[in-house]
């Protein structure tokens, strides 16, 4: 089946814990690389952090046009022909609360097909919502709409393309923006972290990855926060931010780490704790988001990714694909003290889907393996031996049912696993099992791994996807499709 044209989707729119935590739940097998991997580049500061434009809902609606283009912008301290919503990368970030409706013309000025995908957000998968079979085409627009449900969970979520065969493409190109809901935790100041890579050409235009690159998933050259590069945070001692984090990469691993600040952890994803646990360092597969509280202490200090070895491809020129350690932000913390923040806020605990017997258990497999003349250079990219297909339905499940299902990954690399529209609870990892629920809407697997989760298909039925987010590797096939009714 061919991705529904905009016609069709309008008929069918009128149809119808303390110390060290690990975000991506699961651990790479492999250690932590002991340079910076090839291609690289440290650069020098691009001056106080800057924020995406906000666009708040008003009696309930947040209604909004966003135009993607090419054009040229400033993106970490230099000159760039990217891809943008409305100008800016990232785009304009969205506040809504729960109930609310986004309505969202989007514009198409490149010269690709494109789609919108929102991120973690519980909402349809039909229709002229969050339906990833849809292809606006090149100077068209599409009027999207997303119904949030009354009890949706506040928190990070982001958007993005969802057009198989060119997501890491757009993403990589400049294409990417937050979605916040929002909740009332109280604090002194809230920022927005979006980190994301590019690579560009010696013209001011993206670079194309090479083959190897793509088989691995590509890494840029340029590491940035909100489209900046080594931005500074300025902050008084005893202040206490809000910080909450995207992982837009469209490959890279973040393992973020802020020393001589207090941090706790409020969540990962969709989830947060019943009570803000101290953390020293935290994983974000590509798609992850971190929500963080910091507590400023006098001083100068350093938003850092550690490093993360995320494996490898047997044959492959160079070995290991490396999400080598940067500096992200200096923090830098001076002044006078100000009043402490009170206690630390605490919430209701997320419910734990172990208490509902699940109607089924499943189990799927990420391939990365060789087969003759699929996917680039006979390697198939897929799950359970097939590549992609959009008229095949991999798994069918009923609504409002809990399954259980176990991911397996043979292979010689980790794979974030994301299953649109309905968010998963991790109750073993490699056979063991959690003592907390540990909810996420990407779940990284270990190379040579397994981990089980619970999913709760519960409000929306529909036809839409689970794939890899290394997103090299979804565009070549590891994608399959889910149908609930």
């Amino acid at each position: 089946m061919r991705p529904i044209s905009r016609r069709r989707a309008l008929q069918l729119g009128a149809l119808g814990a303390a110390g060290v935590v690990v975000g991506g739940v699961g651990l790479s097998v492999t250690g932590l690389p002991a340079s910076w991997p090839p291609g690289t580049r440290q650069v020098g500061t691009d001056g106080p952090l800057s924020e995406p434009p906000v666009l708040r809902s008003d009696n309930g609606v947040l209604r909004t046009v966003l135009e993607i283009t090419e054009q040229e912008v400033e993106l970490a301290g230099r000159r760039a022909v990217v891809q943008a919503y409305n100008g800016s990368v990232p785009g304009p970030t969205w506040r809504v609360h729960p109930g609310d409706r986004i309505e969202v013309r989007l514009v198409n000025r490149i010269d690709a097909p494109t789609n919108l995908h929102t991120h973690g957000l519980h909402v349809s998968p039909e229709g002229n919502s969050d339906n990833p079979f849809l292809s606006i085409e090149p100077g068209e627009s599409f009027d999207y709409e997303f119904e949030l449900p009354a009890d949706h969970p506040p928190g990070t979520y982001w958007y993005h393309p969802h057009r198989h065969g060119l997501v890491a493409d757009q993403i990589f190109a400049g294409l990417y923006g937050a979605i916040i809901v929002d909740d009332d935790v109280s604090v002194t100041r809230e920022r927005l972290l979006i980190v994301s890579d590019i690579s560009l050409r010696g013209d001011d235009t993206v670079r194309p990855p090479s083959r190897p690159e793509v088989m691995m998933g590509r890494e840029g050259d340029l590491l940035m926060v909100n489209g900046q590069a080594q931005p500074e945070i300025s902050m008084r001692p005893g202040e206490r931010e809000r910080w909450r984090i995207i992982n837009a990469c469209t490959s890279r691993y973040l393992r973020l780490a802020l020393g001589g600040q207090q941090v706790h952890l409020l969540g990962v994803d969709i989830a947060h704790l019943a009570r803000p646990a101290p953390v020293e360092r935290v994983l974000l597969s590509p798609g992850n988001r971190a929500d963080v509280l910091v507590t400023a202490q006098t001083g100068t200090s350093e938003l850092r990714t550690l490093g993360y070895d995320r494996g490898g491809m047997m044959g492959m020129m160079g070995g290991g694909a490396l999400s080598g350690p940067a500096t992200l932000a200096t923090v830098r913390v001076e002044g006078a003290r100000v009043a402490d923040g009170g206690p630390l806020p605490e919430r209701e605990a997320l419910p734990d889907l172990r208490d509902r017997a699940p109607v089924r258990r499943r189990d799927v497999e990420f391939t990365m393996g060789m087969g003759p003349g699929m996917g680039m250079r006979g390697t198939v990219f897929g799950f359970d031996g097939r590549e992609f297909d959009h008229d095949r339905v991999d798994q069918r499940v009923e609504v409002d049912t809990v399954e259980e299902w176990t991911i397996h990954n043979p292979t010689p690399m980790d794979h974030p696993f994301h299953l649109h529209v309905w968010p998963v609870q991790v109750v073993e990892e490699d056979g063991r099992a959690l003592a907390e629920p540990a909810w996420r809407d990407v779940v990284n697997v270990p190379a040579r791994g397994r981990v089980t989760v619970r999913v709760a298909f519960d409000t929306f039925g529909g036809r839409t996807v689970y794939h890899c987010h290394i997103l090299d590797h979804e565009d070549l096939g590891m994608m399959a499709v889910i149908d609930a009714a």
